[in-house]
């Protein structure tokens, strides 16, 4: 982790509303939805391994986060209700998902789109 990095004060998962909120020692909190965390997940199931290994996650409008649990001082994992438990959420990350909500979540929208999938309303 890079030491310029703030760590998290507070992480508390919302299950009704299906949002992590995380809040950091620099002020900022962020209320991160279960669907982004788990289509901006860090694992190889998602990313790859490497550039253009990628695969659009589709279908997670509903999906939720059943347990958080801690790895080391450094990291979270994050448990969905469809099964995907194997990205490690370290704080760089959250902190960059955080930051970065917006340019990534309408990247992954324009990803559906050119793939030509929709988003449904949440169940």
């Amino acid at each position: 982790m890079a030491p310029e990095t703030p760590n998290p004060t507070e992480i508390s998962l919302h299950r009704k509303s299906r949002v992590l909120e995380v809040a950091f020692d620099d002020g900022s909190r962020f209320n991160l939805p279960c669907e982004y965390l788990r289509v901006c997940s860090p694992s190889a199931e998602v990313r790859g391994h490497g550039p253009g290994q990628e695969t659009l996650q589709v279908g997670k409008e509903s999906v939720n986060i059943v347990e958080v649990e801690p790895v080391g001082n450094y990291a979270v994992c994050l448990h969905f209700d469809d099964g995907h438990d194997t990205g490690i959420y370290s704080w760089e990350t959250l902190y960059d998902l955080g930051r970065n909500y917006e340019p990534y979540w309408e990247a992954y929208l324009h990803a559906l789109k050119d793939a030509g999938h929709e988003r449904k309303a949440a169940e």
